[in-house]
């Protein structure tokens, strides 16, 4: 189950190739072997084309992270066929780039949404609470490391160039000046006494 490994400089237009394909059966009693090999080619940014058939961009470091899916697959007693796709037709092509742009700016979606009713609404109800604790202000801070490693992620992930990447960073970097006001204000109303 060899695959090649070997690192090529991507296309100066990744939308147009080549392409990873990974087709795979994992046996049907066992549904968290499925939702587990699901969840790993999701985390790269695999494309669903149909069940079971993902595509990804010729990537080398993808095809090493596809070796060990592979290699899990065939451990859960499943199979797996890898193919590399230089030359697909236009209608396949626009099929990829759009599902991989869809999948980037839901997620930028996502992430502007979880800063503008859970972020920003958190920070709002302790100030309204008049809850200015530095615990407060470091659990706040946690959530806000959480949102920034979501956000590389998906852009680590968005090969397409998808729309919302500007305005997801917008409204993190909005959550960061938020809880810096916020910080300040522990901070004054605590005589700069951490905890």
């Amino acid at each position: 189950m060899a695959i090649d490994t070997r690192t090529e400089p991507p296309a100066t237009d990744p939308t147009q190739g080549p392409w990873l394909l990974l087709i795979y059966r994992v046996p049907n009693e066992s549904s968290g072997a499925r939702v587990a090999v699901w969840r790993q080619l999701k985390r790269l940014g695999g494309f669903y084309v149909q069940q079971a058939v993902c595509v990804l961009p010729d990537r080398g470091e993808l095809r090493e992270k596809l070796s060990r899916i592979r290699e899990r697959i065939d451990e859960l007693g499943g199979s797996s066929v890898f193919l590399t796709l230089a030359d697909v037709e236009e209608d396949a092509r626009v099929q990829f780039v759009e599902g991989l742009r869809g999948q980037s700016a839901k997620e930028y979606a996502e992430i502007v949404e979880e800063c503008e009713t859970k972020f920003f609404k958190e920070i709002e109800f302790e100030r309204y609470r008049d809850n200015y604790t530095f615990e407060e202000a470091e659990e706040i801070r946690q959530d806000l490391e959480k949102l920034k490693r979501w956000l590389h992620k998906v852009e680590a992930r968005d090969w397409m160039s998808a729309d919302g990447k500007e305005l997801a960073r917008q409204k993190v970097a909005e959550c960061e000046r938020m809880l810096e006001e916020f910080e300040a204000d522990v901070y004054e109303r605590t005589d700069g006494e951490a905890g």
